[in-house]
This record gives structure tokens, C-alpha cells and sequence, in this order.
């Protein structure tokens, strides 16, 4: 019997078997942020073990409250910083050079198929787009990790969902996810590892991996996984070409980390997305989604482009073609936060920058601020924004607040149209 990718991870990995169906694996990196991490180097302080086991696998970035916005987030930034200058962490991301956490330490390179990853934090899980096991933990585990560079998962059953059919124009990565999620519900992963596959999966850019994989957490999965290939291989070049002799070597290295034809799968779902529409979310929870045609003219007070989700080069090149030449609505704001400096720089030589501020958007700095409702942009109870984020919890983004989970196209329309609709760029 093959083994599918996540199986060979975690025998590669495996250190012990504590008890039937647990698996403690070594850890290849360690990835944190200033909400979830300084609350286990507290800990570990208090506790006498303040260590860590590798520094230079610990990567750590000011991301979700940036700059501070009031005395306990910059109390939160100052844990972390110093904690980092004390074990003498060289890849740690302050205020000016720090980004969106699963947007910048894959941007860095730091994301090699076949890793074991974690991090305080649910959407880890987008790590796997590149053929890795990535996963968000609580503070105990990542005390752990911090300290020793082990952690413990259950046994690792694999949801394989293949993705057939091609998209329609004006229909994007976002739009797969959130069909794939309303179709197996916001259980439908729970405990699972979702293997994402096909055709179009294996057409897509890094970037829509990366979107797939990120809201495989929003069906209750572990991690969501793709087998690395050459967009791969294309995508790391930069940080492994002294690796490898050709990227043709690299691509057979890293074609071990892709499930046996003869792997067994826990279930496997055909999801054809050849009628697929451009979708939103309603309500409170990420599986209730309709056609953005069914929610037209629900009124909108915000926009947000921007998060691990959508925050990348490729989602802001989306929105600024949408955007371009025209003024958003004055009955909305609309807000746009590019996911890395190196975003943003490519946005201003693109001229994507001068598109948004043409068109109205406030242009930020990296932050997951407004996502979670922390900063940058909450909402005020009763009011809604359509949002490029993962998630549309009840209050996530401000108490009382509505959050529509949109693609960028259709997150730029409802801009310029004050309500939700449909871009331009979709022919249904």
C-alpha cells in the first residue's frame, strides 16, 4: 500500500509513538507572532526553561497589531523583540520590515516541501501549498516546539478533494475555497489533512495555492496540502538554487514529498468548478455562501483588501484592473493592505499603489489588523464590509460587525458600487 504525502512527512519526522495514533514529529521551523507567542515565553520564563531549541528555526514577526496601537499590543511587540535579541533570532520582522505572517516567511523562502511546521496561529495551515505539513497549535504545544523542536499530532487521515473542470474569467482561487467549504461544511475536515488536486489546482500560481490552502482551516482541517511541482520549484528558486544543480534536480528532490497512485485516502471528493460563479459568504459562518449574484445590492459600509488570504502581488493586481480609472463609491470606505513591504514595493513600481489611492482606498502598511478586528479598520455595530479576508465570524472584525468573504474582483466592484456585486472581469 502507497502512502500519501502527509503519511511520508510524518515518517520522516516521527521521533515517537507516545500512544496509539500519536505521532511526535521533529520540527523544521517554528514560526511566531506577538499576539499568541509572548504568552509562552512568559511561561516558559516563569517556568525557568527560558531556551529555545534552534534559533535559526525559529522564525517571528510584529504582525497583527502594527505598529502598537495602545499600551498592551506594545507591550505584546516588546516581549517578542526582546525575547528574539536574547536567543539571538537573525530572522525576526520588526515594524518597517515585517508583513502577514503566511505571507512573509514564504516570501523568504523559509517553506521547503516535506517540512514540519507550526505556529500559534489557525491559518498555518496555508503553508502546505508548498508540499509541507503546516499547523496552527495552542500555547502549550508551541511552548514546546520553542523549547524542545518536537510537537504531537493525532495520526493523519487525508481528505483528498480533486478539482476538475476550468474556471470562468472573473472567477478566482478565493471562489474555489469558499465553494469547497460550503459544499463540506465547516466540520467536513475536522481531525483531516485536505489534499488539494487536478488539473487546475496544478495550473494555479503560487499565490491561489496558497489561497486554497489557507482556508482549509475554515472546513476544520489540520492542514491543507498540495504535492510541490514545478511552480514550486519556480517559486523557491531564489533560496535553493545553491541546492540543487538545476531546477529539473530540484523538482525530482521534491517530488518525493507527492502521494503514491496506490495511497489510501480517508475520502476523496470530485469538486467541478466548471459552472462555478464568483461567490460571498452571509451570515456567520464560512460554509453559508451564495452567488454574488443572489446577495447584488446588499449594502456595504466597507472594503478591505488584504490578510494571508488575499493580500499577495496577485490579488492586488486583480483588484487595481478592476479599479482602474474608476472612484469608489462615497458611501463607503475602502482600505488596502499589502501583505509584505516586497508587495507593496511591487505595487508602487507597478503602479497598483497610484491606482488604489486614485480610486479612493486607504493604502496601510502590512498588517492582519482589520482581519481580526484589532486595528486598521473595525467595524462599528451594524455595519458590514466585504472583505478579501478568511473569515466571517460574528464580530471578527469589530462587535456587531457583518464580514461578506469576497475575492478581490468582486471585493473591487462592491467598492465602486457601494454594494456587493459582481466584477466586470466575470463572464457567467
Amino acid at each position: 500500500m502507497g502512502k500519501t504525502l502527509v503519511e511520508k512527512i510524518f515518517e520522516r519526522h516521527l521521533i515517537d509513538k507516545p500512544d496509539e495514533g500519536i505521532y511526535v514529529l521533529k520540527l523544521d521551523m517554528v514560526f511566531c507572532h506577538e499576539i499568541t507567542t509572548p504568552i509562552a515565553i512568559n511561561d516558559l520564563v516563569a517556568r525557568g526553561m527560558d531556551r529555545v531549541f534552534d534559533p535559526s528555526k525559529i522564525k517571528a514577526v510584529i504582525d497583527h497589531v502594527t505598529p502598537a496601537k495602545d499600551s498592551k499590543t506594545a507591550e505584546q511587540g516588546k516581549i517578542l523583540r526582546e525575547w528574539a535579541r536574547r536567543h539571538n533570532i537573525k530572522d525576526f520582522f520588526d515594524i518597517g520590515r515585517n508583513g502577514v505572517c503566511h505571507a512573509i516567511f514564504p516570501e523568504k523562502g523559509f517553506v521547503r516541501p516535506g517540512n514540519v511546521i507550526i505556529m500559534g496561529d489557525s491559518h498555518t495551515c496555508t503553508h502546505g501549498a508548498f508540499g509541507a505539513f503546516a499547523a496552527g497549535v495552542g500555547t502549550t504545544d508551541l511552548e514546546v516546539g520553542i523549547l524542545k523542536g518536537v510537537c504531537a499530532f493525532k495520526e493523519p487521515k487525508t481528505l483528498h478533494i480533486k478539482v476538475t473542470g476550468s474556471l470562468k474569467p472573473g472567477v478566482f482561487a478565493k471562489d474555489v475555497i469558499l465553494s469547497i467549504i460550503g459544499r463540506i461544511g465547516v466540520n467536513g475536515a475536522t481531525d483531516r489533512v485536505i489534499e488539494f488536486s487536478g488539473e487546475l489546482v496544478d495550473a494555479m500560481s503560487m499565490e491561489s495555492r496558497m489561497t486554497l490552502s489557507n482556508m482549509a482551516v475554515e472546513a476544520g482541517a489540520t492542514s491543507g496540502v498540495i504535492a510541490p511541482d514545478m511552480t514550486t520549484v519556480e517559486y523557491l528558486w531564489p533560496y535553493i538554487q545553491k541546492e540543487f544543480s538545476s531546477k529539473e534536480q530540484a523538482l525530482e528532490e521534491y517530488s518525493n514529498w507527492r502521494s503514491d497512485t496506490d495511497a489510501h485516502f480517508e475520502e476523496v471528493i470530485v469538486h467541478d468548478v466548471s459552472n462555478l460563479e464568483p461567490l460571498t459568504t452571509f451570515g456567520y459562518k464560512p460554509d453559508q455562501i451564495k452567488p454574488v449574484r443572489e446577495m447584488a445590492g446588499t449594502k456595504i459600509d466597507q472594503v478591505y483588501i488584504g490578510s494571508c488570504t488575499n493580500g499577495r502581488i496577485e490579488d492586488l493586481r486583480i483588484a487595481a484592473q478592476v479599479l482602474k480609472g474608476k472612484r469608489i463609491s462615497d458611501s463607503l470606505r475602502g482600505i488596502v493592505s499589502p501583505a509584505t513591504p516586497e508587495v507593496y514595493k511591487k505595487a508602487l513600481e507597478e503602479g497598483i499603489i497610484q491606482i488604489f489611492m486614485e480610486s479612493g482606498f486607504c493604502v496601510t502598511n502590512p498588517t492582519c489588523g482589520a482581519c481580526l478586528g484589532m486595528s486598521n479598520g473595525v467595524l462599528a455595530p451594524g455595519e458590514s464590509c466585504a472583505a478579501t479576508t478568511n473569515r466571517n465570524f460574528n464580530g471578527r472584525m469589530g462587535k456587531g460587525g457583518m464580514v461578506y468573504l469576497v475575492s478581490p474582483a468582486t471585493a473591487a466592484a462592491s467598492a465602486i458600487a457601494g454594494y456587493l456585486t459582481n466584477s466586470e472581469l466575470y463572464r457567467g
